[in-house]
C-alpha cells in the first residue's frame, strides 16, 4: 500500500465532509488532485484492501432492522460457508473470530420482519444453526484504526 493510500484511509476514517464537493474538499485537504483520490479509492476497492466504501445508515431509522449473527463453522468448511453467507445481499459484512462461534456477520434488512427469514434462509443454505444476537442498546464509539 502506498503512502498516499495510507493517508486516504486514515483520513476517511474520520468521515467525509458533508459539502457540495466532498471529494474535491478531501483531495484539497490531502494535497491531491480529485482524479488521484478517486483512482486511489477505486484501486483500494479493486485490490480488496477496502471491502466497501459508502455511507453507514441507521437501518432502524429508515424503517429497517439489523442484527449481529454468528455461526459455528467446521474449519474445513469455513471458506465454502463464508461464500454462501456473503452471497446474501442482506449480509453487510462478515468476519472470522477465534471462538466456538467463529463466523460473525451483520444482517441488515429493509423491514424488521425480514431478519428472521434471512436467518432461516442462511440456516437452510449452510446447514448450520445461526445464532441471532440483536442489539439491546446502541453505543456510538469512535473507532479509528491507523494504517
Amino acid at each position: 500500500m502506498s503512502e498516499v493510500e495510507r493517508r486516504i484511509i486514515n483520513r476517511l476514517q474520520l468521515g467525509v465532509p458533508l459539502t457540495p464537493d466532498p471529494y474535491g474538499d478531501l483531495a484539497l485537504e490531502l494535497g491531491l488532485w480529485v482524479r488521484e483520490l478517486l483512482d486511489a479509492l477505486s484501486s483500494l476497492l479493486d485490490r480488496g484492501i477496502l471491502s466497501r466504501f459508502g455511507p453507514m445508515f441507521q437501518a432502524e431509522r429508515l424503517g429497517g432492522a439489523l442484527t449481529l449473527a454468528a455461526l459455528a463453522v467446521p474449519e474445513a468448511d469455513f471458506e465454502r460457508v463464508a461464500e454462501v453467507v456473503n452471497a446474501f445481499p442482506e449480509v453487510a459484512h462478515n468476519y472470522r473470530r477465534e471462538h466456538h462461534y467463529n463466523m460473525w456477520f451483520v444482517i441488515a434488512c429493509d423491514r424488521p420482519g425480514r431478519v428472521a427469514s434471512v436467518i432461516e434462509a442462511i440456516t437452510e443454505a449452510t446447514g448450520l444453526e445461526v445464532i441471532n444476537l440483536p442489539k439491546e442498546e446502541e453505543f456510538h464509539v469512535h473507532l479509528h484504526l491507523p494504517v
